[in-house]
């Protein structure tokens, strides 16, 4: 049985791994897409397996802000974009 330490230190891998992932797909997406202006944000949510949901958000801030672009995202492996939908295009 892992100790309290070994877990919270498998759990740092686990979101470490999780949080690079993010980072490599949402810039995949934003060297494709292009940064709008006003970007606010980018979201990046698994749904499961290799399948996440990327929400660009454009506003000044949280509560002028709204979903500009969404796109559902497979990637394989090493975290390459292997597919979207919608297919991501140059707009900004």
């Amino acid at each position: 049985m892992a100790t309290r330490t070994q877990r919270e230190q498998n759990e740092a891998i686990d979101r470490h791994e999780r949080d690079t992932l993010h980072t490599l797909i949402e810039e995949q997406v934003m060297h494709t897409l292009g940064a709008p202006n006003d970007l606010h944000k980018v979201q990046v949510r698994r749904l499961w397996q290799h399948h996440y949901r990327v929400n660009i958000f454009t506003g000044l801030d949280a509560m002028s802000g709204r979903i500009a672009n969404s796109y559902f995202v497979e990637v394989n492996s090493d975290g390459k974009i292997v597919a979207t939908r919608p297919t991501i295009t140059k707009l900004y």
